[in-house]
């Protein structure tokens, strides 16, 4: 009997906006610390994370573990729609694990640029709560190439 997909991979209908900004604030922190010192297995420990929060959400990365944790010691939760984080993740591991491709291929420069561009988004995230991954999951949505009960709030208006 095979087990679904969705039991094997869970990830939460909600998550903490602002345990989100954390981890966001903590990867931009450690894509700068990969560029400046020229340590490049940071980012295969950042692509690591994405995949593990892309499978399984907060619970088994300890980078979102650890956000989580502080997050709720210092605000009140804010959820917002899980989805679209997953979704965010995904793009997060995709560049991620491509700029190590490029690092294994002798390609730093265009690794370092990826790696540029996921700092970028992370600090738009960490800085004023702007998820480019969550924004671009909304336009696919409006166009009906993502679900359109995954999020409520990425809905297009009904008419």
């Amino acid at each position: 009997m095979a087990i679904p997909v969705a039991k094997m991979f869970p990830f939460p209908a909600q998550v903490n906006e602002r345990a989100a900004r954390l981890v966001a604030g903590a990867v931009v922190l450690l894509l700068a610390a990969a560029f400046l010192s020229q340590q490049r297995f940071i980012v295969a420990l950042l692509a690591a994370g994405f995949l593990l929060r892309l499978a399984w959400g907060p619970r088994i990365s300890p980078l979102a573990r650890a956000a989580v944790f502080v997050s709720g010691r210092l605000w009140p939760a804010r959820p917002v729609a899980g989805a679209p984080k997953r979704f965010a993740q995904g793009i997060g591991a995709l560049c991620t694990l491509a700029a190590c491709a490029l690092f294994a291929s002798g390609h730093a420069g265009a690794a370092w640029m990826l790696c540029g561009l996921v700092a970028l988004f992370a600090l738009l995230e960490a800085s004023i709560a702007f998820c480019m991954g969550c924004w671009i999951y909304a336009r696919l949505q409006a166009r009906g190439w993502m679900p359109a009960d995954a999020c409520v709030d990425c809905a297009p208006p009904r008419s």
